[in-house]
């Protein structure tokens, strides 16, 4: 089965084609994607507005160019997968008319993706990966632990309270004046720091051991930032202090996630799996528990279509279809 995924949740507009078969095996043929890091470079964050207005430029150069990255047309597909939500309703909306005139024109099935879906299935697009494992999908927008029982079946063990780790990490960049998008730079200036330089406090939800919550730590760090300790910290330790204590926020709830699951596999997913420290956390934290960690490589850890696609090829491998009256849902649910 070919299928073409659109997705346009935010900043990203991607494209992807990629091959599916029933036994598993999965192919990217072609992913593309238009980045808008320098739009929102001197705003330190993506304006929506500004997000929506560039997808409208991009979408279909970069559909046209996975499609020929692929050698494929519209009539070699067997079906078209687009994020409908959550995200930004502006960007989604680009995305999922684009994909309703296509599916229009050319007679093709049209079929609705929830992009936490996408994330969650994402590390199967280059591993085998048995059912059921637990997940932890870690982005600017969301931070949630799931067990993926099956397709179509996710069970959410826990989740932020306030903010997520990907935003966190934007606004203390923002704070430390580093630039954006923040969290690769924190990743890197990280690299050369003390990570014990500055003390840090961790948040642990009462009540809710497999919740999260970084409003708190974010505060933290303005406060630092603002006093004259902060101002004689060099800012690769305030950095490598910052990325250890969100690691450690992470880390645990998912090794407890999986005690109680007994999950043989953990996959990380998500923008902040790009996290070279969080990774490297979880692989050690993992391995010391006899569990194996799977993670995408880095292109598809941030927004992609390839994700999408592939959610899609299995809901159409069971004869799914949506109408395209589906709308756009930022809130939309798992």
């Amino acid at each position: 089965m070919l299928i073409l995924g659109i997705e346009s949740s935010c900043d990203d507009a991607a494209a992807a084609v990629i091959e599916t078969e029933r036994a598993g095996e999965v192919r990217v043929r072609a992913s593309a994607v238009a980045n808008q890091d320098e739009i929102h470079r001197r705003y330190g964050g993506v304006v929506p507005e500004l997000a929506s207005r560039n997808h409208v430029v991009t979408i279909l150069p970069v559909i046209w160019q996975a499609l020929e990255s692929a050698g494929c047309g519209l009539r070699d597909l067997d079906g078209i997968a687009v994020t409908r939500g959550p995200g930004l309703v502006g960007s989604l909306l680009v995305g999922l008319m684009c994909a309703k005139g296509i599916a229009q024109a050319s007679g093709l099935p049209l079929i609705g993706v929830n992009h936490i879906e996408g994330h969650l299935l994402a590390p199967l697009l280059e591993h085998r990966v048995p059912m059921p494992f637990l997940a932890l999908v870690v982005s600017g927008g969301h931070t949630a632990l799931f067990v993926v029982e099956d397709f179509g079946h996710y069970r959410m063990l826990g989740q932020t309270r306030d903010d997520a780790a990907g935003e966190a990490f934007d606004k203390v960049a923002k704070l430390m004046r580093l630039g954006y998008p923040g969290g690769r730079i924190i990743d890197q200036l990280a690299r050369r720091g003390n990570r014990k330089r500055v003390r840090l406090p961790r948040a642990r939800v009462k009540g809710a051991p497999l919740d999260f919550s970084f409003s708190g730590i974010k505060t933290a760090v303005a406060s630092f930032v603002a006093s004259e300790a902060g101002a004689a910290t060099a800012p690769e330790d305030l950095a490598a202090s910052f990325q250890e204590a969100v690691a450690d926020m992470l880390v645990r709830p998912t090794i407890a996630a999986a005690r109680e699951t007994a999950a043989d596999t953990i996959a990380v997913t998500g923008g902040v799996a790009a996290n070279s420290r969080l990774r490297e956390r979880l692989a050690e934290a993992a391995a010391a528990e006899g569990r194996r960690l799977v993670a995408p490589s880095i292109n598809f850890c941030t927004d992609n279509a390839a994700m999408i696609a592939l959610a899609g090829s299995y809901r159409l491998m069971r004869g799914e279809r949506d109408p395209l009256a589906i709308d756009a849902e930022a809130n939309l649910a798992l």
